[in-house]
């Protein structure tokens, strides 16, 4: 049996995830200590914990960094019907060519994190971001999750293309954290075989990054409901037989890909017609 440390999975009400740049520059999920009471003094802590050189840059965990330029400001915000809108000061252009889709992910995967926010506006000093500051990439005039993270692009044409996020995991220290990868390939497969697949094999590419699911677990069949997903497996995805025991590192990271992926955020596992475990986000 793999013996993981599974803190990474407890939820804790005076905590908050947040997305930020590991050793090995990929924007990874972990969480910091959060004691707001309300989501516009949570959504204005966490940018600041994303800003460089930030007071609240004391509190992220260690063997992670903030990725928004120093002494970038945020101006104004607002908050209706599932809309986020930020103004920040000019100096969040003063972001490397390296790391300016890196901060775009970061404050996307960081603020729709939280309750109520769907979809995030930029602004630099009242005006849209309509492209990346160094590449000129475009942007939408909303962001949301379907931007992706750490891209990778697996296609031999640009036609039916398939995204699909999956979680891994990766280490720091003695303790593991998930790391999102979106994939864009010409996999015609249906999105959960393919987060599946992905799990079962050490990506080539990625080698620092972890997936735990038995090479030999196989997707038997699934249903997908209006907030919910069936997943019936054979007994490969069990580490304990025994005990008919889930690995939590699994659980969670193929919960996190679906909730990704399909914005379902209640997953069912189930062996031989019988339901083993459910895991519910949020």
């Amino acid at each position: 049996n793999l013996e993981i440390p599974s803190n990474t999975n407890l939820k804790e009400s005076n905590k908050s995830v947040i997305y930020l740049l590991d050793k090995n520059s990929y924007v990874a999920r972990t969480d910091v200590i959060n004691n707001n009471k309300n989501n516009i003094e949570t959504i204005r802590y966490l940018i600041s914990c994303l800003t460089e050189n930030s007071n609240n840059g004391i509190y992220l965990p260690n063997g992670f960094i903030a990725i928004i330029p120093k002494n970038t400001k945020l101006l104004d915000i607002s908050l209706e019907n599932g809309l986020l809108k930020l103004n920040f000061s000019k100096e969040i252009l003063k972001i490397s060519i390296t790391k300016e889709e890196k901060m775009i992910e970061a404050l996307i995967y960081t603020l729709t994190n939280i309750e109520g926010v769907k979809n995030i506006m930029i602004f630099v000093e009242n005006e849209i971001l309509n492209y990346l500051p160094n590449s000129k990439k475009q942007l939408s005039t909303t962001l949301n999750k379907s931007y992706g993270i750490n891209k990778v692009y697996e296609i031999e044409n640009i036609k039916n293309t398939t995204q699909v996020t999956t979680y891994y995991l990766s280490k720091n220290d003695n303790n593991y954290y998930y790391v999102p990868v979106t994939t864009i390939s010409n996999n015609k497969n249906e999105k959960i075989e393919i987060i599946i697949e992905q799990l079962k094999t050490k990506p080539i590419t990625k080698t620092n990054l972890i997936g735990f699911l038995h090479a030999n677990a196989e997707l038997e069949n699934y249903e997908i409901l209006e907030n919910t997903i069936n997943l019936s497996f054979n007994n490969y995805l069990l580490n304990d037989i025994k005990n008919e025991k889930i690995l939590e590192e699994v659980k969670y990271a193929i919960a996190y890909s679906i909730n990704d992926t399909y914005g379902i955020d209640s997953v069912n596992y189930i062996i031989n017609d019988k339901k083993i475990d459910e895991l519910v986000l949020n």
